[in-house]
């Protein structure tokens, strides 16, 4: 597949290899445990490279931010969210907390309701 995917074309792609069997709960509940075992996963790349003098493998690296997108697109899937409007929501609340930018006075003081 080559050229650009929109993200809501991704979230269809990608959730053809979702196991059919299971719930909506299950879902959601394999989804963030997958997020977080993939993370790990980026996580474990990074240090070997920080820590520990290795090379830093963007390909190994790479392949697991294609994983951790997965599982986002999974638990959007369970909670009947596109990946679009998750997106969206999320610069809608980067603009609001940062409307000039990354500040650093306004990411240690938060208002109350900004998750």
């Amino acid at each position: 597949m080559t050229g650009h995917m929109q993200i809501n074309e991704y979230q269809k792609l990608a959730m053809q290899t979702l196991n059919p069997e299971l719930e909506k709960k299950e879902v959601l509940i394999n989804s963030v445990m997958g997020l977080c075992g993939e993370s790990g996963e980026a996580i474990d790349i990074v240090k070997k490279w920080l820590a520990q003098g290795h090379e830093l493998d963007k390909e190994h690296l790479k392949k697991e931010l294609g994983d951790i997108a997965w599982y986002l697109a999974e638990a959007a899937t369970a909670l009947d969210i596109s990946l679009d409007e998750i997106l969206q929501a999320n610069i809608v609340k980067l603009q609001k907390r940062y409307p000039e930018g990354f500040d650093k006075e306004k990411s240690l003081i938060r208002l109350k309701g900004d998750l």
